[in-house]
């Protein structure tokens, strides 16, 4: 059932679509006691803890009088976010990405704020933004960018990588750009105090004067309303009118690329693009950051100047010129060399520690559930030879770790054909279809 907050945020969203200009002066009354325990009762429950120690399950034994406490302190203006735990996880095969974990009452919040956020922002969004978005995801975003190269006449691609973004958005202008549709005071000071709630990490605690506050339900939000504003409306807005050619820009949090036309027009959006981010306290990274040629001309460009053809990285694909079968430019696409390396360490690892530590019986279904992940992420038009080379890869891997788990080896190829007749893993096959109009599912 609805709660009396959610009755009210679509009474919100509908103002906010109707009046772009309107402010919102009363907002943090929003996150009473039932729409908390909402928020609570659709967190996931079998994350870790912060540093607390309280998990979702013991946090819940005492649910009513937690809230009821909660919106007390909230009230008075006494509730401040725990510092995050932070922890660190593979980015790629050198480095790791800092990751927060918050304590299951701030994670409520972070829920409860988040959700009164997107009823007015939701409005104000683009169509370029796919990231972190109700019904939008990272396959929409890469079929508008074969869309856009499929109908468009584009010629060139600038990719950009933000230096750290989530560690370096500017908490002074993130408010200040919350500023034009929210002025209420006690709204914006819970906001506030997350962003400088800080984290803890072998047992130190840090201050955080910039970043948003990674691993909760909050930041993906924040990510979008600065960007929002420091990019997407910027493009369209003060950009787009003054160029003779066509810009398309899709992003996805903070991973985007923009298609441009023309050459000078392109180098020229690169540089704006470079001033509008210092600005705004962010730095563009001058080894990721490039301005190629790219489009139906490139593999004559490219041979005519005795070069490689171009590609580009995007949401963990590398994007290339191919060709239909009657000989027309095609956007080609394949899993990236990086993250085919990194799923296939991944998968090795985890056979690797489960090999022996639960009967076969119990972890192959896992083992099929993580293959048919794979397939529903990167089984997309054009890659259905990297997805059946995952699923090689995968065999040849469960064939190996079961035959370390003694030193007895009980499979040849042989026996474990047999074994797969009678237990397969999932054959590969295309969950995303980018050449019709709608996603074969």
């Amino acid at each position: 059932m609805e709660t009396r907050t959610q009755i009210i945020l679509e009474r919100i969203a509908g103002r906010a679509q109707r009046e772009s200009g309107c402010r919102f002066t009363t907002l943090a009354h929003l996150l009473d006691e039932e729409y908390l325990k909402w928020c609570y009762n659709r967190l996931e429950r079998n994350r870790a803890s912060g540093i607390d120690g309280v998990s979702w399950q013991e946090y819940g034994k005492q649910l009513d009088g937690n809230i009821k406490r909660l919106v007390e302190r909230m009230k008075a203006k006494q509730y401040k976010p725990q510092p995050v735990r932070r922890v660190y996880i593979p980015k790629d095969e050198h480095s790791k990405r800092p990751l927060g974990l918050p304590a299951v009452e701030d994670k409520t919040v972070q829920k409860g704020l988040a959700g009164i956020l997107g009823a007015i922002y939701e409005q104000d969004f683009l169509d370029s933004s796919y990231g972190f978005r109700p019904g939008r995801d990272c396959h929409q975003a890469l079929k508008a960018v074969n869309t856009a190269f499929t109908l468009e006449p584009i010629n060139h691609v600038i990719e950009a990588d933000i230096k750290g973004y989530f560690d370096n958005v500017s908490h002074e202008r993130l408010i200040e750009v919350m500023g034009r549709r929210i002025n209420d005071p006690s709204f914006l000071l819970l906001i506030r105090r997350f962003l400088k709630a800080g984290y803890v990490e072998d047992g130190e605690r840090y201050e955080s004067e910039e970043g948003t506050p990674q691993g909760g339900n909050l930041s993906p939000i924040l990510a979008n309303i600065y960007l929002h504003y420091v990019l997407d409306e910027w493009l369209e807005k003060e950009i787009k009118p003054g160029m003779r050619g066509v810009v398309r820009l899709v992003r996805y949090a903070d991973d985007f690329i923009c298609m441009v036309q023309y050459a000078d027009e392109a180098a020229g959006i690169m540089e704006k693009m470079k001033a509008r981010f210092s600005e705004y306290g962010l730095e563009l990274n001058a080894t990721k950051s490039r301005v190629i040629s790219f489009g139906r001309y490139e593999e004559e460009n490219a041979r005519r100047q005795n070069r490689k053809a171009n590609t580009f990285d995007f949401l963990g694909f590398t994007h290339y010129c191919g060709h239909s079968r009657k000989g027309r430019f095609l956007l080609g696409r394949r899993t990236s060399g990086k993250k085919f390396r990194k799923k296939c360490i991944e998968l090795n690892a985890w056979l690797k520690a489960v090999r022996n530590a639960s009967p076969v019986q119990e972890w192959w279904p896992v083992l099929k559930a993580k293959v048919t992940g794979h397939y529903q992420y990167y089984g997309v038009s054009g890659n259905y030879v990297m997805i059946r080379s995952y699923y090689v890869k995968a065999l040849k891997l469960a064939m190996r770790w079961l035959n370390r788990r003694s030193q007895k080896k009980r499979f040849n190829m042989g026996s474990y054909r047999n074994y797969l007749e009678l237990h397969p893993l999932p054959i590969p096959r295309l969950a995303h279809n980018f050449y019709t109009l709608k996603f074969a599912t």
